[in-house]
């Protein structure tokens, strides 16, 4: 999930970009009938998404559950509601309690880790018919029986521990079911993807305390957002297998680290960890990222030439003119498709899931996948390519929740529990 300010500028202004037309389909014979079994299976299947930065999306925009409580239900902000969750057959999101990076130096994460972690509670009780955190996968199932959507919680960046390893028991405690170690800058756990730094050259000494003792507890490690040394010695550490909550593959985006290289898919398959794709087009299609980054410079040295920037009201025409003359351009359902068919070449079929960033990627969604209410879109393209329904359900929850017992069954035996 990508926070630098000036990209979520620019994209705050990008979200009425055109985009063009889709080439006309024609509907093979059959197609009717994969669309409604997608969407039978969409519903007979538990969907998880390993990452929906719902909670920071709600802060941001000032929420009080008390007033605001109707935006749950069914809104045409961001990308996830109750309405469309259920169109989508999604049951287990799993909501980030984002911790953005400028925090590990201002002081605060912890608090606003509970204070995200607190609004994600009061979704659950303001409505209890049709929510419910979730701290296992056999409370998720039990959810599922009722028709409530589970909501498990992952900590993206672990800065709310703090130097504190007592941290990581507490935020179990609180509910916490996977932590990213560090998101777009160093931290003192580790070192990230974004940053060229390197503080660590991987791990700290504190941070291979932090990952020994979320096994000892029965927090998952996530392995989204740190950098490659960081990854690798993880692996070597770690008891249990691991996530990587939202990332995709490196192949089809060779200069973006923050996705995963063919070596970590393998690797990260034989210690029997998943890695769960990343919807955003710029995480899915290099050509998609170089286009984004290209129009992001080009219009930044037309304001710059006019001494704007893009919050300036005299700004508007002038970007409403450059989206008229170069809209944004975005990946497809396809394209996910094809990174689930990449890491099932290198890993195998039980080594990957879902994990969309939905409300954490901005307006980089691919067509088909725009909110979550499409996950049958991407069903129905994976009945195409000819998986089985046994691999769609590995897909859509088997396989992390295989992941999320491996890393409780290791907790109650270090626990003697």
């Amino acid at each position: 999930m990508i926070r630098i300010l000036s990209i979520l500028v620019f994209s705050l202004f990008f979200m009425t970009c055109t985009t063009p037309p889709p080439a006309e389909e024609t509907t093979a014979p059959g197609d009717e009938e994969l669309k409604a079994k997608a969407n039978e299976l969409a519903r007979k299947f538990i969907i998880t998404d390993g990452h929906i930065d719902l909670p920071y999306r709600l802060k941001a925009a000032d929420f009080d559950i008390a007033e605001d409580k109707d935006v749950i239900l069914s809104t045409e902000k961001g990308d996830f509601d109750y309405e469309r969750s259920k169109a989508g057959g999604l049951d287990a999101p799993f909501m980030s309690i984002y911790i953005p990076a400028r925090y590990q130096e201002t002081g605060g994460a912890k608090e606003l880790a509970d204070t995200l972690i607190n609004m994600v509670e009061s979704i659950a009780n303001a409505f209890p018919d049709k929510f419910k955190v979730a701290t296992s996968p056999a409370q998720v199932k039990e959810n599922f029986e009722k028709g409530i959507i589970s909501l498990p919680m992952g900590m993206e960046n672990g800065a709310p521990i703090g130097d504190d390893l007592a941290n990581v028991a507490y935020f179990h405690g609180r509910g916490i079911r996977y932590v990213t170690l560090t998101h777009s800058r160093d931290n003192l756990i580790c070192d990230s993807s974004y940053d060229t730094t390197r503080t660590w050259n991987g791990l700290s000494p504190f941070g291979k305390e932090v990952v020994k003792e979320m096994n000892r507890v029965g927090i998952m490690v996530d392995v989204s957002h740190i950098s490659d040394s960081t990854f690798y010695q993880v692996m070597e550490i770690a008891e249990a297998p691991v996530i990587a909550s939202h990332s995709s593959c490196r192949h089809f985006t060779p200069d973006f680290e923050r996705n995963m290289g063919d070596d970590m898919i393998k690797l990260l398959g034989e210690k029997d960890g998943v890695i769960q794709i990343n919807f955003g087009s710029t995480f899915l299609d290099s050509a998609v990222a170089a286009y984004t980054n290209e129009r992001r410079e080009r219009l930044g040295k037309i304001l710059e030439e006019k001494q704007l920037n893009f919050l300036d009201s005299a700004a508007r025409s002038i970007i409403d003119d450059f989206n008229r003359e170069f809209p944004n351009r975005y990946s497809n359902v396809q394209k996910v498709a094809d990174h689930i068919d990449r890491v099932v070449e290198l890993a195998g079929i039980d080594h990957v899931g879902l994990g969309s960033d939905y409300d954490g990627v901005g307006d980089s969604l691919p067509e088909g996948l725009k909110d979550v209410s499409e996950y049958p879109n991407l069903i129905y393209e994976l009945l195409k390519r000819g998986y089985s329904e046994e691999d769609i359900e590995k897909i859509c929850y088997k396989n992390v929740f295989r992941v999320w017992e491996a890393v409780e069954k290791v907790a109650q035996e270090k626990q003697g529990t």
